[in-house]
C-alpha cells in the first residue's frame, strides 16, 4: 500500500508490471542489447550515474539561480524531467522490468512525474546543504542498490526458465528506483524542500 506522504511527494514513479511472458532471448542478451541506448544516455548526461543523470549538468546552475534569483527556469526543469524519464526507461530496461526497448521520447511503460516548483516558495539557501542532509538516504540506497542488483540477477534466471518476472522482485526493484528518484528530486534536481520519505512505496 502506498503511503500518503510518498504518494503526494513532488517526484512519483510507477512502472507497469509485464503481466505476460517476456522475451527470453532479449533477457539473456540484455546487457549487450542495452549498450547502444546506454551510450546515448551517457553522451547526453555527461556520463553521470542513473539516479544522478541530470545533476552533473544542471545542478550547479539551478542551485545558483535559486540562491541568488529565486528562479528555476522552466526549460531547465523540462530538460531535467525528460532526461530523468529517459534515464529511468534505460535503467528499467537494464533491470529487466520490460523487454520493450527504451524510447528516447515516448513514455512507454515508465510513468514518471516531477512537479515544477514555484522557486519563490523554496528556501533559497537549501540548495547549499540539501545534498548533505540526504547522506542517510545515500547510505540506505547503497545497501538497497546492492540488494536490487542481486534481485535482478535472480529475476534474470527466473525469466529464462519461466518467462515471467516475479512480481515481488519487480515491486522491490521499482521501489528502490522510486526511492532514488525522490532523493534525486530533493538533493539534486532541487524541486522540493520536503525531505524524502524512507519508503519504497
Amino acid at each position: 500500500m502506498t503511503s500518503p506522504v510518498a504518494a503526494d511527494y513532488a517526484a512519483r514513479l510507477e512502472i507497469d508490471y509485464p503481466d505476460r511472458e517476456l522475451d527470453r532471448t532479449s533477457t539473456f542478451f540484455r546487457i549487450f542489447f542495452a549498450i547502444p541506448i546506454a551510450i546515448v544516455l551517457g553522451l547526453i548526461s555527461g556520463g553521470s550515474s542513473y539516479w544522478l543523470a541530470t545533476s552533473s549538468i544542471l545542478f550547479a546552475p539551478t542551485a545558483l539561480m535559486i540562491v541568488f534569483r529565486q528562479k528555476y527556469p522552466r526549460w531547465w526543469f523540462d530538460f531535467n524531467l525528460e532526461l530523468t524519464r529517459f534515464s529511468t526507461r534505460v535503467g528499467s530496461y537494464i533491470a529487466l522490468l520490460s523487454d520493450e526497448y527504451p524510447s528516447t521520447t515516448d513514455e512507454q511503460y515508465v510513468h514518471l512525474e516531477i512537479d515544477y516548483p514555484d522557486a519563490t516558495t523554496l528556501n533559497r539557501w537549501a540548495p547549499l546543504y540539501k545534498w548533505f542532509l540526504a547522506i542517510p538516504h545515500y547510505l540506505v540506497l547503497f545497501v538497497l542498490g546492492i540488494a536490487a542488483f542481486l534481485a535482478v540477477i535472480v529475476a534474470w534466471f527466473i525469466i529464462l526458465f519461466t518467462g515471467r518476472y516475479p512480481e515481488g522482485i519487480f515491486e522491490f526493484v521499482v521501489g528502490v528506483s522510486r526511492w532514488g528518484l525522490r532523493v534525486t528530486a530533493y538533493a539534486f534536481l532541487l524541486v522540493t524542500d520536503e525531505y524524502p520519505p524512507f519508503s519504497l512505496d
